[in-house]
């Protein structure tokens, strides 16, 4: 780990062996927030963000996964800001089809509102949605946060980005990482994705210069205030189009 020069302590993912030790350090530093070291108490929220195709959803999962196994059952859950992608009849009806994954294109208020609900919440399932890549589309209660979760891991591009409501989201996390990889490494990451359904590579790489790389550029005004910034390197990717271990 080491300074980049902005103050951000940073932790590269490289070769297998680096990446086992930052996620390791990844998973204890969650484990310091859960059992209240920062001072907080209640359930704890933490936040991961970063551009399209870092590999946010695959530390976010193996933080949850890690915490369960070390924790108990339901001690942590996942929640992806990626549940709150508008449908695609409402993005047709608004004509953001072309901007799918834009900031616009999210329910960031509805996002913020579940977001509340977890960290206060504390007697009843609280249900969350993901969005599934196969439908193209967001679907409902696909993960739950339960009474006695204590460490809540929720993921997105935007969460960083200094304007609301990421910013009231932001003040109901403990802490906020960043997870950043190479540009190279990315776009083949999302050229794959957006290949999945037999699509040209010429229409891929037009949607990732129209949309995906703007998109990236405007989440990266915000690394300067998260507080842990994980380099991630070529993390393979799973068959729903995340990058994984």
């Amino acid at each position: 780990m080491h300074d980049d020069g902005d103050g951000v302590a940073t932790t590269p993912l490289g070769t297998e062996p680096d990446m086992e030790r930052a996620f390791e350090t990844a998973v204890q530093r969650a484990l310091r927030l859960l059992n209240g070291r920062d001072g907080r108490k209640g359930r704890t929220v933490l936040g991961i963000a970063g551009p399209p195709a870092a590999g946010k959803s695959t530390l976010a999962r193996h933080v949850v996964a890690e915490v369960v196994r070390r924790e108990g059952a339901d001690a942590a859950a996942y929640l992806p800001l990626d549940g709150f992608h508008l449908s695609n009849p409402q993005l047709d009806r608004l004509g953001l089809r072309a901007r799918k994954g834009a900031p616009e294109t999210f329910d960031a208020w509805g996002y913020l509102a579940l977001l509340n609900r977890v960290a206060t919440e504390r007697f009843r399932d609280v249900f969350v949605p993901d969005f599934d890549r196969a439908l193209d589309e967001p679907v409902a209660a696909r993960h739950v946060v339960r009474p006695h979760t204590r460490l809540v891991v929720t993921e997105g591009n935007y969460l960083a980005v200094p304007a609301e409501p990421w910013q009231a989201a932001r003040r109901l996390m403990a802490e906020l990482w960043f997870v950043e990889a190479d540009e190279a490494v990315r776009t083949e990451r999302l050229l794959s994705r957006h290949q999945r359904g037999g699509g040209p590579r010429e229409a891929a790489e037009l949607r990732i210069a129209a949309n995906d790389r703007p998109n990236a550029e405007y989440v990266e005004r915000g690394r300067a205030g998260c507080d842990w910034v994980v380099r991630t390197g070529s993390l393979p990717l799973a068959g729903d189009g995340r990058s994984v271990l």
